[in-house]
């Protein structure tokens, strides 16, 4: 028996995760309770010393040291406060009427919704909800397919997976041991590009099945105007002259910033995006504040609604992300600002009360705890797994994959896809990256990369039936019986569950056509990143030197050794011997002592 532990250690611990994870033990728990448990049978067979956990309480006391993970209280905070204070439900109303007079307009306007959600909250359950409450029975009252209504609010609310500031993307990152903002950045055109993606396949069946997504009826349209028009012209002319407000400030950004910055060569394209949509934004909702404040009623009131509604979202997206993005917050800080700005925003509503604010603080806590937990849990897990090689052992897993790192990637999004059924993004974020991400680091994989094809998958497996998290929030929410609609006093069918399982499919078969689109060309990833820094060991070794202060060398006199003197068999640096940096330094802190 013995002998049978010591040979299949790595593979009998991981059947050993797998009964306290089917026992429906807590995952956080089932993680520590393994690691501990297989790590005291490796200390009694001899497998691993005495003194395998002793580091562990440093190494418990490093993760609550994490600033990084402070972004994810600030975050959820942020979504939680403007999902509670109505934002969803104004953006839904408001867009819906932008774009509601043409056929598809109200699908446009949820996926141009649960977009601007997936940037200000970040939280699935949130957009998913909301949208189900308030777009699906508009969209069915108003004759829409109910296959391409259910399939788009799930679609749509999946994107705060994919989509900045994704907790998703926090948490991989710190697993990948990459920048959050470097994550972020890798992120936002692939996320783009799904929304567009989304948009057109609507176009697609406007054109295609037009009675399967009818336009709003003139009377369901309630910012017209008094002579009748439905105010788009004004809409349309504000957001011309936002538009060159915000082209003037692109042409003549380096000019008035470069001076500033002391920065001689041409500015990031990301700088200058920001910059000019910041612009634009606040150019929109300046012309929009003076036209209300002295009634000139040069704006129609579906272009001062559309501004009052859609830009403080767009100012506090680009604090919260420009600001990451261009290197002035860290992501943390970033949250802490989207936090404040949320408050704000809400207070300024007049929606923001001490009970939404309890309410918030209790499920950050929560959310923050839960992840603590998970986190501690996998730590006592990995000391145990790395402690008998099994890191060793899942490169091996690997290395006779046909295909190199390609045959490796389509292998891992197998994996994810279907563990994505079953268990959270955080327990796969915590149990399963850290064992790929060793692998794809020696494959030559872009790590940054390998996160935002995961975290595109893992979007992927909250849509697929039956066990999609997506569909359950919809289900929730969904009509389960006939209901009188208030408006019509028509009798509307309820939602079956075939229903939204089978509005899922199209959108599922897009998001596999943007994973494979992103495994295809790497660079719509990593060529939005900034430049990688290199170390020269020489480089490093020479700064390491100047540590002495006088120029003399931390690890000794600068005088050759004589060819007859004996070499100190304890000095750093002997032939056939590592340096470490760390050792050196504090054996030159206590000669400087002597």
């Amino acid at each position: 028996m013995v002998e049978f532990l010591t040979n299949n250690f790595v593979p009998v611990m991981f059947a050993g995760l797998l009964v306290f994870l089917l026992s429906g033990f807590p995952v956080a728990f089932g993680l520590a309770a393994t690691g501990l448990f297989f790590g005291f049978i490796g200390m009694e067979i001899g497998l691993f010393a005495d003194t395998l956990f002793q580091a562990l309480p440093l190494r418990v006391f490093g993760i609550m040291q994490n600033d990084t993970l402070l972004a994810i209280p600030f975050f959820t905070l942020m979504g939680i406060i403007l999902e509670r204070s109505g934002m969803a439900e104004d953006l839904l109303e408001t867009v819906g009427q932008v774009f509601g007079p043409v056929r598809g307009g109200l699908a446009v306007a949820v996926v141009l919704v649960g977009a601007l959600l997936a940037a200000t909250t970040g939280v699935v359950a949130a957009a998913v909800i909301s949208m189900g409450l308030i777009s699906l029975p508009i969209m069915l009252r108003y004759g829409y397919n109910r296959t391409i209504a259910t399939g788009t609010i799930t679609a749509s609310g999946t994107l705060a997976q994919a989509l900045p500031p994704s907790l998703v993307l926090i948490v991989l990152a710190d697993q990948l041991g990459r920048s959050v903002g470097d994550m972020y950045a890798g992120a936002l055109i692939p996320g783009l590009l799904l929304v567009g993606l989304y948009l057109v396949f609507i176009a697609a069946v406007a054109v295609v099945r037009p009675s399967w997504v009818p336009p709003l009826p003139p009377e369901a349209r309630i910012y017209s105007e008094a002579n009748g028009a439905s105010g788009h012209r004004s809409l349309f002319a504000l957001l011309l002259v936002a538009a060159a407000a915000g082209y003037l400030w692109w042409q003549n950004h380096e000019a008035l910033i470069n001076p500033l910055t002391g920065r001689d060569g041409p500015a990031p394209g990301d700088e200058l995006v920001i910059f000019s949509v910041a612009i634009a934004s606040f150019t929109a909702l300046l012309l929009a504040v003076v036209n209300h404040v002295a009634r000139l009623g040069l704006l129609s009131r579906l272009a001062e609604r559309v501004t009052f509604v859609l830009i403080p979202p767009l100012i506090l997206i680009f604090l919260v992300l420009g600001t990451i993005f261009l290197g002035i917050a860290t992501p943390t800080e970033g949250g802490a600002m989207g936090a404040v700005g949320a408050l704000i925003m809400a207070a300024s509503r007049r929606r923001l009360s001490l009970s939404l604010l309890k309410q918030a603080m209790e499920n950050a806590t929560k959310l923050s705890i839960f992840v603590m937990f998970i986190l501690i849990g996998s730590t006592v897990f990995s000391f145990t797994f790395n402690a008998a090689d099994g890191h060793v052992w899942v490169e091996h897993l690997f290395d006779k994959l046909p295909g190199g790192a390609i045959g490796f990637l389509i292998f891992v999004n197998l994996l994810v896809f279907v563990l994505g059924f079953f268990i959270d993004f955080f327990e796969i974020a915590f149990i399963v990256i850290p064992l790929l991400a060793p692998v794809a680091d020696k494959m030559g994989i872009d790590l940054i990369w390998f996160g935002v094809i995961i975290a595109m998958n893992l979007q992927t497996s909250f849509l697929t039936p039956p066990f999609g998290f997506a569909l359950f929030y919809l289900r929730s929410v969904a009509a389960r019986e006939d209901y009188t609609d208030k408006v019509t006093g028509r009798r509307i069918p309820a939602v079956t569950t075939t229903q939204i399982y089978k509005g899922s499919i199209a959108f599922i078969v897009l998001q596999i056509l943007m994973v494979a689109t992103i495994m295809a060309f790497p660079g719509l990833v990593v060529d939005h990143l900034g430049p990688k820094t290199k170390v020269d060991d020489a480089v490093l070794m020479e700064k390491l030197d100047q540590l002495g202060g006088d120029g003399s060398s931390p690890w000794g006199d600068d005088e050759e050794a004589n060819p007859g003197d004996e070499q100190d068999e304890s000095a750093p640096g002997k032939e056939g011997e590592e340096i470490d940096p760390v050792k050196a330094l504090e054996e030159a802190a206590k000669k400087a002592q002597q």
